[in-house]
């Protein structure tokens, strides 16, 4: 059975997303650029790359390689068009993370916004113990009563899913996290025009330096 995600078209995906009354693209861009600069990592990896938004961050003075992962293979040749200019540095990788078998690298920085709520935790845990990450970077979304898609003329275009969204709690996650040895060292919320938020938490491997 494929992944919903194989579905939603990257236009559609970035009309509603950047959206004036949803505003998560210009949000998850400002995000990825603190997320970049702000561990002393020179390998990353990038869950749920999409379309690339945030890529233009990436200094290539600082990382010698940024793996970014998706689902999709479609969004994965639409990256590799609009970032030419990081070959070499970034590896495009497709796939699908739910699957218990999934290879990976490692990575010194793990990236991983509005992702975790179509994996779950148990299957983010599972990418963490093969990608092995120093420091691991979140974002999730803080739902309203209006549903996990925010309303835009493009929201049907997301119905397929329902079938995989779980709500994540940050305490939780943190709290997980913290069972399999990465302590919280930052967190932050970001406000959106629509009432929701998202909350990014930062961790690092117990025993690292930051």
């Amino acid at each position: 059975m494929n992944n919903p995600w194989e579905t939603v078209s990257l236009s559609d995906y970035e009309q509603h997303m950047s959206s004036d009354d949803v505003m998560q693209l210009q949000t998850l861009n400002d995000m990825m650029r603190t997320q970049l600069v702000s561990f002393p990592a020179d390998t990353a990896m990038i869950l749920g790359i999409a379309g690339g938004n945030g890529l233009e961050h990436i200094s290539t003075d600082k990382y010698r390689k940024v793996y970014g992962v998706d689902v999709n293979e479609g969004y994965l040749d639409e990256v590799k068009k609009r970032y030419a200019a990081l070959d070499g540095c970034l590896e495009c990788i497709c796939a699908d993370l739910t699957d218990d078998k999934v290879s990976l690298p490692h990575a010194g920085l793990l990236i991983a916004d509005l992702l975790i709520e179509y994996i779950g935790y148990d299957c983010f845990e599972r990418v963490i113990s093969v990608t092995e990450p120093e420091y691991i970077s979140c974002g999730v979304q803080i739902d309203t009563g209006s549903g996990f898609v925010s309303e835009s003329p493009l929201t049907h275009s997301f119905d397929c899913l329902g079938s995989i969204h779980r709500s994540i709690s940050p305490s939780v996650l943190t709290g997980r996290l913290e069972c399999i040895g990465y302590d919280l060292i930052s967190s932050q919320e970001y406000l959106l025009p629509n009432g929701k938020k998202l909350i990014r938490t930062d961790h690092r491997r117990t025993g690292g330096t930051i």
